[in-house]
């Protein structure tokens, strides 16, 4: 296998429900950042050969293979192949363990791994709408061998498991807008975001002649622990989880370049990190979301680390018991975790989030001139992507 390193990697800002990234066509938002790449680091994007890209609800604008389309939209060689993935919240980062798998076994020197959603335009749960008319996705087999359950009883039920109250989630969602905030105040994300130009829109939504940019990510919301305590949960009626302990509906799209080191060396570009070791578990689909605290045994068994080995963790906030019960399973310190706020305060764009958490945590390693990260969420129907990155 060939080392693979990371020469950059890019996000746009993430836009809140309806918010300021909602004018624009998911495609047209991912081709944005997949032209980024090649704009800031002066690699011919005829170098690359294949994209993979990630994104969830694949029906509509988000539909005929987006990784490609966005590719083709934005100009680029239509030589460059593409292939969208759903691995449900995991997608874009599974879309970079795949794009790495190709880059490593030999099959390409250059990879684009990326992903979006833009959850305004299709809303969560689109692609399996029973007014489709078109079946839904769960066979009656399927019930003899497991309950269904959705994402927010899954949490809860965590929450039960591991001992995770609501106190503890309010806190956790506290943190992590106090942290986000922090982090714009600081400019810690200097460097990782491309502003986006986007279309106004009317009062019925029909697109203007002006725009408006996009540069900050739009879902930081100042709240206190009073303020917290006040909202109902959203599962169960004396659940541990609200919307302020909860990751948001949101829109964007990210990117990130792959390469052997050979090739680097020969396009005369610098790597920034190397990809240490992948994987995607399996886990118990009632539960649901456990996916991190497996993914984080792996990485760390396969590779002969201790969890103190890792200066940092990005590990997605779906909902607050996910991040609390996987620290208290695997040791992990909250200090070194999301320490520039999570998806409870930025935002959870699907099928874009794996690539917003390779990003963040590239930037934030070499800002804080740190050595190594793990990347790990949680996914629908009992997955769990995993990535350990090491700064060259």
């Amino acid at each position: 296998m060939s080392e693979v390193v990371i020469v950059d990697a890019v996000r746009t800002p993430i836009g809140r429900r309806n918010g300021g990234l909602s004018s624009v066509h998911p495609a047209e938002l991912l081709g944005q950042v997949q032209s980024a790449l090649f704009e800031r680091t002066g690699v011919d994007p005829a170098e690359v050969g294949q994209v993979v890209g990630g994104c969830v609800s694949q029906v509509g604008e988000q539909s005929f293979n987006i990784a490609r389309m966005a590719w083709l939209s934005a100009g680029l060689p239509l030589e460059v192949a593409a292939t969208t993935v759903d691995t449900q919240c995991g997608s874009s980062q599974q879309a970079t363990n795949l794009a790495t798998a190709l880059v490593g076994a030999g099959v390409t020197d250059v990879a684009v791994a990326c992903g979006v959603e833009s959850m305004s335009r299709i809303p969560i749960g689109s692609n399996s709408n029973k007014k489709l008319g078109l079946g839904v996705p769960v066979p009656r087999t399927y019930f003899g061998r497991y309950e269904f359950t959705s994402q927010f009883e899954g949490a809860e039920r965590i929450a039960d498991k591991w001992g995770v109250t609501r106190a503890d989630c309010d806190e956790f969602g506290l943190r992590s807008q106090q942290l986000a905030a922090q982090a714009w105040a600081e400019d810690r994300f200097a460097g990782q975001y491309v502003p986006v130009t986007a279309p106004d829109l009317d009062e019925e939504r029909n697109p203007l002649d002006s725009t408006h940019v996009v540069d900050r990510d739009e879902g930081l919301r100042e709240t206190t622990l009073e303020k917290l305590a006040t909202l109902k949960p959203v599962a169960r009626e004396d659940g541990v989880h609200t919307a302020g302990s909860s990751s948001q509906i949101s829109d964007g799209a990210a990117a990130v370049l792959l390469m052997t080191a050979e090739k680097a060396a020969e396009l005369g570009v610098t790597p920034r990190a190397r990809i240490v070791d992948t994987c995607l578990v399996g886990v118990d689909p009632v539960l649901m979301l456990t996916g991190p605290m497996d993914a984080t045994k792996v990485l760390l068994e396969r590779t002969g680390r201790s969890i103190d080995d890792i200066d940092l963790f990005e590990i997605n906030e779906a909902f607050a018991s996910v991040v609390l019960a996987w620290a208290k399973e695997v040791g992990a310190d909250l200090d070194k975790t999301n320490v520039n706020g999570g998806a409870i305060a930025l935002g959870h764009p699907l099928g874009g989030t794996g690539a917003f958490l390779m990003t963040k945590a590239l930037y934030e390693l070499e800002r804080a001139d740190q050595q190594t990260a793990l990347v790990s969420m949680c996914c629908g129907g009992g997955l769990g992507t995993g990535t350990i990155i090491e700064r060259i």
